[in-house]
């Protein structure tokens, strides 16, 4: 099992980016959360099989239709004890 924080820019709020990332982690049985940030980006806790991951990773440069990903910063993080996948208030 494996974690990464992602920090995704560019027109990624107000395109349900949120709700598509919910819906891909689960579709891959990853665990964590995603939320927007104030100054207009998107950031999510992943979690889970590493191959998994790496696949909402690559996912994530998309995103879904209406928005226009410049880019995704991964960082590797620490597993924590986490149950589901969840959308989190702005921060």
């Amino acid at each position: 099992m494996i974690a990464r924080h992602l920090m995704i820019f560019g027109r990624v709020q107000g395109v349900w980016y949120r709700a598509w990332t919910v819906d891909a982690a689960r579709m891959l049985n990853l665990t964590g959360w995603v939320r927007n940030r104030t100054d207009g980006c998107v950031e999510a806790l992943v979690q889970g099989d590493a191959q998994a991951v790496e696949t909402l990773i690559r996912q994530a440069h998309e995103g879904p239709d209406a928005a226009v990903v410049a880019r995704v910063d991964v960082r590797e993080v620490p597993v924590e004890p986490m149950d589901g996948f969840a959308k989190r208030p702005t921060l």
